[in-house]
């Protein structure tokens, strides 16, 4: 079996402050573990590494001057030439997370991903280049602002990154070096806890994420939302999909998502685009609708409704 090779990601735009992390990381005398290390530099900015000043060993620079260098074939001759046992990657803001992905050798394991922005450009960046934004949160485990002024309203920065993701930590790196956690509470817009979880129609997107994240938290409760059915061959007699399209990032990537519902005969002669209400127990079982254990929704009251203002929901 070949050696597993850890991965350090960085992310971000140009000038975000990603080389200048990197640096201060590879002079850090805690990183010096005798691991030969790749520094993949996937784009070059103003600023330059300093290799004279580190404190890690055995660093070998490799640039990759366009996306057609990041293949999978490439990535491995480089990890063998070089006998590489740990990679740090300065990604390049304007290629899509995915095509990493797509290229990493298998025996590479992402060990850590953070993500960088500038603060004075980020909101511009959101406003005119959202795709490109999500990409670079939906996955990672740190957002960093640097730049961050007093006068800039966190709430922005916060709920942008809430919108994308629940999951990373956010941290406002002020002028001068003073990192702050961010610790805006994110209560969300429905009372988990309530004998009934009632979905407003608005609040679905946030219900299915939710769902998705924390699933097992969920089963025993009992639920209510209104949802467009799916029925297929694909899914099980007695059941069916009961969902909305939820757009995550712009309008190219509308998706249906819903959850397998268990009918109990509570309503006949279903249809796709029927809408209705469900009110269900949820469960977690093996479902083919997922081809895995996911959760279902066994159904205790199951009506005809009209269809919601909004035909596509969002995380905003």
């Amino acid at each position: 079996m070949q050696e597993e090779v850890n991965v350090y990601l960085f992310l971000g735009f140009l000038d975000s402050g990603k080389t200048k992390f990197i640096q201060e990381t590879l002079e850090d005398k805690r990183m010096e573990n005798g691991e030969k290390t790749l520094l993949l530099v996937c784009e070059e900015g103003e600023e330059e590494y300093a290799p004279e000043k580190f404190a890690v060993k055995n660093v070998v620079k490799v640039i990759l001057e366009s996306a057609n260098e990041l293949t999978e074939e490439n990535l491995t001759l480089l990890t063998a030439k070089h006998k590489v046992q740990r990679v740090v990657v300065e990604y390049n803001g304007t290629w899509l997370l995915q095509q990493f992905f797509d290229a990493m050798p298998e025996n590479w394991v992402i060990n850590q991903m953070m993500t960088f922005f500038d603060a004075g450009t980020f909101l511009n960046y959101n406003a005119n280049m959202r795709q490109l934004v999500f990409d670079k949160i939906q996955m990672t485990q740190m957002v960093v602002f640097n730049r961050f002024k007093g006068e800039y309203d966190k709430m922005e920065f916060h709920k942008t990154v809430r919108g994308i993701s629940r999951r990373p930590d956010i941290v406002y790196e002020y002028i001068g070096g003073n990192p702050e956690f961010d610790d805006i509470e994110d209560p969300l817009p429905f009372d988990v806890n309530a004998p009934v979880i009632d979905i407003a129609d608005r609040d679905f997107a946030w219900f299915y994420r939710d769902m998705a994240e924390k699933a097992d938290e969920y089963v025993g409760k009992v639920v209510k939302f209104k949802g467009m059915a799916a029925v297929s061959k694909k899914v099980p007699q007695g059941y069916i999909v009961l969902g909305r399209h939820i757009m995550t990032c712009c309008e190219a990537d509308i998706q249906y998502d819903g959850f397998a519902v268990k009918t109990n005969g509570l309503l006949n002669d279903i249809a796709t685009r029927d809408w209705l209400t469900v009110t269900a127990k949820i469960a977690m079982e093996y479902n083919s609708v997922y081809k895995q254990v996911g959760p279902v929704l066994i159904a205790e009251k199951l009506e005809r409704s009209a269809p919601p203002e909004e035909a596509v929901v969002t995380y905003y």
